[in-house]
């Protein structure tokens, strides 16, 4: 039997473990890349193992989520990364270079590496034939310091892709399609593996706004051929030496199959709350808007840009919309300059933002109360936009674009002979804002500079033989990193003050949660499906930790945020009868008798609920190393203890 791609690749890094599925395998990891929304406890991390130099091949810190300066935390933050950054040995891209996936993809992904981010859409470089994962920056930290990444072995998903897409239907409807079809829980455990004939007609940026939603499929990554599209690609970046063909064998072996006719789609939209909440645009054509939002890691590419422009040039925006568009990095925003795009969309009447993650994850540009939000983004979870009662949509460029113009949700199918957009054979290449790091012989001569909103990262504990304490909260299905830890430009500037930061902890189900955790000392939370889906935000779990929650009981956890648990001491414990669920209250008084025991090694642990004569069974789905972890009271405690 032959392999695919993902098991190639998997192969040729793998460390410890077999692969056979849902078993633990270890991989060696090719690059790294944090964002400074969460590089900074990533690096504090780093620092705590006492790591003097990186030992991947490369890494590289990106400034793209918190520049929207208004107090001195954000830039201390970029401050003390440039400093760490320079002196471990990671090269780093100033504010102003772009978004993290976006220049990973142009200057530094490589076909057939491993790379894991502290970013959940670490993916994306799955559109150049990488396998991009997104991690917790713990997990990150110890790839820098030379250590294996974990993961169980994940199922293969193909997704064979025939025909090609019509005038004004693109990738962004592509990855809505699958939305549709498997769900934000259908990828988890899985790898989405794209072949057919269909892929030859997708650019490498096509690929990628489809591998950077499959993040929110819940799947372990995405992947794409590197063929001679990627070869093109690499050629145009003046990096044709970093391309490697890669195929699955004829004979490989699929978990499961799926088809697309990409010649029979339609422009499609994902409704609020939920990236799979997919609809026909032509179903909701004439609801009136009020904001349009291009840009992101998901579709800032210089094709989207050329794209938009062309639909805008020679036309204004309507009155009732603002329109706000992000380039995706440095690069594509100069060449849009450069060939006079910007001033098209300038003239439209586009307000023109940083190259940044920006109004995706909440840093300004929010709807207005109860406001109409198209965006070509990857995520519209409630209140993620710093809107609570705001309706966002997640659409393609071409809908954004045709929507801004006529004021109301419009299918660009509409707009007749879609424009033709020419991408140059070779891009403007100039990395003057990537920072390469001190060499090693002067890199003890950095001094890591630490602003005051930089606190002391707090630590696990090891379990206690019993564990008694109250059930402090209970959400439902779908809880996402959001729920747990809101982003916005109010509370990201705290990412590096957890004190301060769980001042807002759950707040978006239940404001009185914070206070709450604080007077009870801590206790259990209770969640239904695919808990803490979404980002890789570490501060999900640590913000938790802080506040003195010891463990989760779910029906089940989403990949990333089980992972982050795990590493910071808290256990996470499955229901084995999701009907218990019902069974348990917030506010119930609760233990687990032999709680450390159960940890230690066995597969079932039993929660009794005040006097009640029962007991609810819960499961413990651990390998030795994480139940290792566990009792260590988390991974930077572990990685101490292991040397």
């Amino acid at each position: 039997m032959g392999y695919t791609i993902v098991e190639k690749i998997i192969k040729n890094h793998l460390v410890s473990g077999e692969m056979k599925k849902g078993e633990e395998i270890a991989l060696r990891i090719d690059q790294t890349l944090t964002q400074d929304a969460t590089g900074t406890m990533a690096y504090l991390q780093l620092e705590a193992m006492e790591i003097d130099r990186v030992k991947t091949e490369l890494s590289v810190a990106y400034i793209d989520h918190n520049t929207l300066q208004s107090g001195f935390e954000n830039a201390d933050d970029h401050r003390y990364i440039q400093t760490v950054a320079k002196k471990h040995g990671i090269r780093f891209s100033r504010p102003g270079n772009g978004i993290c996936h976006q220049v990973h993809l142009e200057r530094f992904g490589i076909p057939g590496k491993t790379l894991i981010g502290s970013d959940s859409h670490t993916p994306t470089a799955g559109g150049i034939g990488m396998l991009g994962i997104g991690a917790g920056g713990l997990d990150v930290a110890v790839a820098m310091g030379g250590g294996a990444y974990y993961i169980t072995m994940p199922r293969v998903i193909r997704i064979n892709l025939v025909g090609s897409l019509p005038d004004y239907v693109s990738a962004k409807d592509v990855i809505l399609e699958v939305l549709r079809l498997l769900g934000v829980k259908g990828g988890v455990g899985s790898v989405i593996e794209y072949g057919g004939e269909g892929v030859k007609t997708l650019s490498v940026p096509q690929r990628a706004t489809i591998t950077n939603m499959g993040a929110e499929l819940g799947a372990t990554s995405s992947v794409f051929p590197s063929d001679e599209n990627t070869l093109a690609f690499l050629r145009a970046q003046g990096r044709e030496s970093d391309f490697t063909e890669l195929y699955p064998d004829p004979d490989a072996e699929y978990d499961a199959e799926y088809t697309i006719d990409l010649s029979m789609l339609k422009p499609l939209a994902a409704c609020p709350h939920s990236p799979d909440n997919v609809k026909a645009v032509s179903s909701l054509s004439g609801m009136k808007i009020d904001q349009v939002c291009i840009g992101s890691c998901t579709n800032s590419s210089l094709s989207d840009m050329l794209t938009v422009a062309a639909i805008l040039k020679g036309k204004t925006v309507h009155p009732d919309v603002s329109l706000s568009i992000s380039p995706g990095s440095k690069q594509v925003y100069t060449m849009l300059a450069e060939c006079g795009a910007l001033a098209d969309l300038i003239a439209a009447g586009a307000r023109i933002l940083e190259c940044a993650c920006g109004p995706c994850i909440g840093m300004g540009f929010s709807p207005k109360s109860k406001g109409i939000s198209l965006r070509t983004f990857n995520r519209n979870f409630l209140a993620r936009s710093g809107t609570a009662d705001a309706g966002v949509y997640l659409v393609s460029p071409e809908t954004a674009a045709a929507s801004a113009i006529s004021g109301v949700f419009t299918d660009p199918t509409s707009l007749g002979v879609a424009p033709k957009i020419v991408i140059p054979e070779s891009f403007t290449v100039n990395d003057n804002l990537i920072e390469l790091p001190a060499s090693v012989e002067y890199a003890g001569d950095v001094t890591v500079e630490r602003g005051p909103n930089i606190k002391p990262i707090p630590k696990g504990k090891a379990p206690d033989e019993e564990l008694e304490c109250n059930l402090i909260l209970k959400v439902g299905d779908n809880i996402t990193t959001d729920h747990i830890m809101p982003a916005g430009a109010k509370i990201l500037p705290y990412r590096s003050n957890v004190p301060k930061l769980s001042e807002f902890c759950f707040t978006v189900c239940d404001p009185t949660f914070p206070e709450r955790a604080k007077a009870s000392d801590g206790g259990i939370i209770l969640g239904g499906h695919n808990y803490g889906q979404g980002s890789s935000r570490e501060h999900a779990a640590l913000v938790p930790l802080y506040l003195g929650v010891r463990a989760v009981i779910a029906k089940s956890f989403a990949r990333i945020h089980v992972a982050n648990l795990i590493n910071f001491g808290i256990v996470p414990l499955l229901l084995q009868n999701e009907d218990d669920y019902e069974r348990l209250m917030q506010g119930d008084r609760v233990s687990i008798i032999g709680f450390r025991e159960a940890i230690n090694g066995e597969k079932l642990a039993y929660l009794t609920v005040g006097e009640r004569d029962e007991k609810i069974p819960l499961l413990l789905n651990l390998s030795d190393r994480q139940r290792e972890i566990l009792l260590a009271g988390g991974m930077l405690n572990y990685t101490k203890n292991k040397g």
